[in-house]
């Protein structure tokens, strides 16, 4: 069980038209992401929002996890709604966008298309260059959470990262990179002005990189990092459902 109150896994069978696997980012649980499933449940959607291994409970459990562990959960998640709904969406915040592009390159025309919001590619921190050997005598670091303009409000993430863990995010990115033409889905891409966790070049690779002709950008001017829980989260549960509502007309059009 989570150690973190509210970082448990949600599972919910809504409408076997349409499912949406949820990802919340390193380090965080689905505490973060828990209001967009919530709004997406109302709109009549089967949702999944799994608890990633190692997250929720503690950083050091975290460093006893890599980035296929991840995957593999969410890739579990997938396939459970892939056999339920007729049309599936992937939606990511941070690594958990990273994850729903590997999603993407890996299952192709199965999914039907991809939100992220601010997803994570690579980094300008120089440090990182050195994070695999540094891991392997230093634990941890100074956390990267919280990013959040909205005073009051947390993510209840950890209060240290793990460095075998970020390690492990580190192949994940280059694992994702090299395959971002494989995403031909129709992709939305809603990023914050003001991100202090992942720069802003990251969501302009994924723009440039995609295969995809049908590429959205959302710019959220009030919000930090974890746009979820901040100003902007009504924008970005508003733009998924219209981008799900359109890409569902889109191709019933197709089959006509």
């Amino acid at each position: 069980m989570p150690a973190i109150a509210g970082a448990e896994s949600y599972a919910h069978d809504g409408s076997t038209e349409v499912g949406v696997l949820v990802s919340h980012g390193f380090t965080g649980s689905p505490f973060s992401m828990r209001p967009w499933a919530d709004r997406l449940v109302a709109e009549g959607f089967s949702v999944r929002l799994p608890l990633l291994p190692g997250h929720g409970t503690t950083w050091q459990e975290m460093n006893r996890t890599g980035w296929t562990d991840w995957y593999g959960t969410v890739d579990t998640a997938l396939r459970e709604l892939l056999e339920r709904c007729e049309t599936v969406f992937v939606f990511g915040l941070s690594m958990g966008g990273t994850l729903c592009l590997r999603l993407a390159e890996e299952h192709g025309s199965a999914i039907a298309g991809v939100v992220l919001v601010n997803p994570s590619v690579m980094t300008l921190r120089k440090e990182i260059k050195v994070v695999s050997v540094l891991s392997k005598v230093v634990p941890s670091i100074a956390p990267i959470s919280d990013d959040i303009a909205k005073p009051g409000v947390t993510e209840h993430a950890y209060a240290r990262t793990p460095l075998r863990a970020m390690a492990s995010l580190v192949k994940l990115w280059a694992t994702v990179r090299r395959d971002l033409s494989k995403v031909t889905q129709p992709v939305l891409v809603l990023h914050s002005a003001g991100d202090h966790v992942v720069e802003p070049e990251n969501s302009r690779i994924v723009l440039s990189e995609v295969g995809s002709a049908d590429v959205t950008e959302v710019v959220l001017e009030n919000s930090y990092h974890v746009a979820t829980l901040d100003h902007d989260a009504p924008l970005i549960f508003d733009h998924s459902v219209e981008f799900v509502r359109r890409v569902l007309a889109e191709r019933a059009g197709d089959r006509v």
